[in-house]
């Protein structure tokens, strides 16, 4: 997966907890550090997040999304 975005933070998701309508994605930042990313339920079905799997926290402003290639 290529992006424009500079701020690419490699990491693994440790959890995802849906909500009405937005999840929180905790990501552990093979740096050592965590991310928490609020992106919509659809995104996380459409990725088809779990704990484990290999991810980008894609940074861009204030704003944090997430890549999974």
């Amino acid at each position: 997966m290529k992006l424009s975005a500079r701020n690419q933070l490699p990491g693994t998701v440790e959890a995802v907890s849906p909500g009405a309508t937005t999840a929180h994605v905790t990501i552990k930042l093979n740096g050592g550090g965590t991310v928490v990313a609020s992106i919509t339920n659809e995104a996380v079905a459409d990725l088809a997040l779990k704990p484990g799997d290999s991810v980008f926290a894609v940074i861009k402003a204030s704003d944090v999304m997430v890549g999974k290639g």
